[in-house]
């Protein structure tokens, strides 16, 4: 399923998620391919800099993280699941940063769309942190959503469109792998 497919399969039923964990390319291609959800876009989110640009973002001043925001079904798939895969598929102990990527716009953040993703959310970060699951606290940012801006396009099904590049082939795959792995059940039919 392409961008411009997934944009026509969101039912009246569906519910809003947005994370930050990194590069979106990485973290869209994870969450497309889960049972109930219905769309994956990729932009940016949390900033002061009115339709920021993939070029502005880059520098880190506008303020914004690239997040991805999810459309999905809370009967296929729960909040808690979502919350499940985002906290197991990158590092949320590292500020502002994942991997080789730095800067504000690469920080862990849940951007919240309501009272019970909010108090959902803070509980799992406060599980977590007590059952010291990772071996730094963790440092998400968790706020209330904020005015979303959709990428550009060449943004979207990154991964999808572009599996051979050795960005993909190095740093999304094994992301993709351990989804594979961990998370088999919760993947949609391939």
């Amino acid at each position: 399923m392409t961008f411009a497919d997934n944009i026509n399969t969101v039912s009246a039923a569906s519910e809003k998620a947005t994370f930050g964990m990194g590069c979106f390319w990485c973290s869209e291609a994870v969450f497309q391919d889960l049972k109930g959800v219905q769309k994956v876009q990729s932009g940016y989110e949390g900033g002061q800099t009115e339709n920021p640009t993939y070029k502005e973002i880059c520098t880190g001043t506008t303020g914004h993280a690239e997040v991805i925001e999810v459309t999905y079904n809370p009967q296929e798939i729960s909040y808690e699941e979502l919350l499940e895969i985002f906290w197991k598929l990158h590092d949320p102990t590292t500020l502002n940063r994942q991997g080789a990527d730095v800067g504000t716009q690469y920080r862990s953040v849940i951007f919240y769309h309501n009272q019970k993703q909010k108090e959902t959310a803070e509980k799992y970060k406060a599980e977590l942190n007590a059952k010291k699951v990772f071996p730094n606290p963790i440092v998400t940012e968790i706020s209330p959503a904020a005015k979303f801006y959709v990428a550009e396009n060449y943004h979207q099904d990154y991964y999808k469109l572009n599996m051979r590049e050795p960005y993909c082939q190095y740093v999304i795959k094994p992301k993709m792998d351990k989804l594979d792995q961990v998370f088999k059940e919760k993947l949609k039919s391939k």
